[in-house]
């Protein structure tokens, strides 16, 4: 069972897409390790550039002195313990002074007179660098660092609460949607979805008549024939809200959690009634309660408790359907499986020969294929093969004519690509001639006796090149399909 269309749905940031999902915290210690190495950062790096700016060329104040009798200093300017000096011939230079003696000291220990000093004598109160930095390491710093502890607890402890938030995707009225029309093969299961896509569409037809809503539909079969892709066409034709988990997100490591999102996930739907919960996997929760470690006080087993109470809560006037999806349902609590929770059980089977057609048409578009490449002769040689293992058959042989450097995919390639979805790449393993022969003898006994026997399935394949776990293989795939052995 396939998809004939692929159409995916634009990601919408409505609040709809997607119910309930809690920001994951980020590092506390980290986040403020980050903000103090980003103080740290400017400082020096605006002390790095002030410095550089005022260190051009540095003198010893003796220099200015000298400089000063010498009647070829034209401006000074006074900051703080900096002084700034600007000579006649053009040149600059900076010089410190002690911080408990003014310039006016300095002249008058030095017996120079100031009116050597050509220019003017400015004195300037100055904000460096360093008065800015300082205060704000000695009392912001500190301060940001409890901030940032207190907002992170904070987010903690909301994510702590949203635990028990359900984690179900929200698949809208407004998405783009999956119909029937859209899935190939088995048409009988369709038959029995349109009914309760139906009941959602016209729930007052059966209540007049005394029916009562299915609470549960249970879907059953094999790994990739098309139980979530079914569920999804379902939501689309009946056009409610579908709320889809899988079975494993109920479980967390805290003790209650998963009781919790249970809750969670039924208040919604209830609230968003008529309306679809998929749970995919359910056997992840739903297994027979009693065998856990934890005995009945299991987080598994109250999850599954949970769930059984929820099912059970719904009355007739409640229009919420419980699609399930399990490739294990021997594994189910009884109590789960019961008429009144899961009151249907849809088997989803391999597809058939004429379901095997459709599917492979659908992914053989867009691929060119040679003109050799039967359909049919594919759909007979995929005897038990899932709508899955059909769509990587197809990828595996496009990307073998690719590597090959061929412009299309020839018969070679999609048994070559058969042969590696169901037993493995070759595997050159280095063997003897004697091992060599006694698997040449080996696989040569299995054609013999096949070939002999009768109304045995005539042998398409002898190999002695490995595959997989085998050191050889003969093949004789069935040439329909059979269900009586």
């Amino acid at each position: 069972m396939e998809i004939k269309k692929k159409n995916t749905p634009t990601k919408k940031n409505n609040g709809k897409d997607q119910v309930n999902r809690p920001k994951i915290p980020k590092s506390v210690f980290g986040n403020v390790f980050f903000y103090i190495f980003a103080v740290f950062a400017l400082y020096l790096v605006f002390g790095a550039f002030v410095q550089q700016s005022l260190n051009d060329e540095k003198k010893p104040i003796s220099a200015l002195v000298t400089l000063i009798n010498e009647e070829k200093v034209r401006d000074v300017v006074v900051f703080g313990d900096r002084i700034e000096v600007m000579q006649k011939d053009g040149t600059k230079f900076v010089t410190d002074k002690e911080a408990s003696i003014s310039f006016d000291q300095i002249l008058a220990n030095n017996n120079v007179d100031r009116s050597k000093i050509s220019g003017k004598v400015e004195i300037q109160h100055r904000v460096t660098v360093d008065q800015i930095i300082s205060p704000i390491l000695m009392f912001g710093l500190p301060l940001l660092i409890v901030f940032l502890i207190f907002r992170q607890m904070k987010n903690a402890g909301g994510d702590i609460l949203s635990f028990g938030k359900s984690r179900a995707k929200l698949f809208s009225k407004e998405m783009s949607k999956i119909t029937f029309e859209d899935v190939a093969g088995n048409e009988e299961a369709k038959v029995e979805m349109k009914e309760i896509v139906d009941f959602l569409k016209n729930s007052e037809k059966y209540r007049k008549l005394g029916a009562r809503i299915p609470k549960g539909v249970l879907l059953v079969g094999p790994s990739g024939v098309g139980k979530t892709l079914l569920a999804r066409a379902i939501a689309g034709e009946a056009n409610v809200p579908f709320f889809s988990v899988a079975g494993s997100e109920f479980i967390e490591m805290l003790v209650g959690v998963g009781s919790a999102r249970a809750r969670d996930l039924f208040a919604m739907a209830k609230q968003s009634q008529p309306s679809l919960i998929f749970i995919d996997e359910i056997d992840a929760i739903g297994r027979q309660r009693g065998m856990g470690i934890g005995g009945g006080h299991d987080e598994r087993e109250q999850t599954l408790n949970q769930i059984l109470v929820e099912m059970d809560g719904f009355d007739t006037r409640t229009d919420v359907i419980v699609l399930a999806a399990t490739n294990r349902p021997d594994m189910l609590d009884p109590a789960l499986i019961r008429a009144g929770r899961f009151d249907r059980t849809i088997t989803i089977p391999l597809p058939d020969l004429e379901d095997r057609k459709e599917i492979l048409k659908i992914h053989m578009r867009g691929k060119p294929f040679a003109s050799d490449v039967s359909v049919d002769n594919v759909a007979k040689k995929t005897v038990g093969f899932s709508g899955a293992d059909i769509e990587n058959m197809l990828n595996e042989s496009a990307i073998l004519a690719a590597r090959n450097e061929r412009q299309a995919i020839f018969p070679i390639d999609v048994e070559e690509a058969a042969l590696k979805v169901t037993m493995g790449s070759e595997r050159r393993t280095l063997q003897t001639d004697q091992e060599k022969k006694v698997v040449a003898y080996h696989e040569a006994g299995h054609a013999l006796v096949a070939s002999n026997v009768e109304d045995m399935d005539p042998v398409h394949r002898v190999s002695i090149i490995a595959r997989g776990g085998s050191l050889g293989h003969t093949s004789f795939p069935p040439e329909w399909d059979r269900y009586n052995e």
